[in-house]
């Protein structure tokens, strides 16, 4: 079982994509994005499986959630710095998490 203090560690933050991009290098169909999180953390990049669901242009501007404390990733020739949070729809393709209503980028999820 965990703890509350294993759930402290993990930095589960809120952020705003501001950009997205095709990841052709990739062996399964991705994106590239830029998400802001807020003045503390800045803008942060990762990958993301999640082309089934979203084009590069539905996800500019939405609030998505990313653990940031997680080291970076190599993932081909791209770095990854943060990891997307999303759920599987029926089919297997993700569908991210996020806030239902405006929150401030850089929030901490409690």
């Amino acid at each position: 079982m965990a703890t509350i203090e294993d759930f402290l560690k993990v930095d589960m933050r809120v952020g705003r994509v501001i950009d997205a991009q095709p990841f052709p290098e990739a062996r399964k169909p991705a994106y590239k994005l830029t998400i802001d999180f807020g003045a503390e953390l800045g803008n942060k990049r990762t990958s993301a499986q999640i082309t089934h669901h979203y084009t590069p242009e539905t996800l500019i501007g939405k609030l998505v959630v990313a653990v940031v404390n997680f080291p970076p990733r190599q993932v081909g020739p791209f770095m990854s710095e943060v990891l997307l949070l999303g759920l599987p729809d029926a089919q297997g393709h993700i569908i991210l998490l996020q806030p239902q209503q405006d929150v401030p980028v850089g929030g901490r999820v409690h």
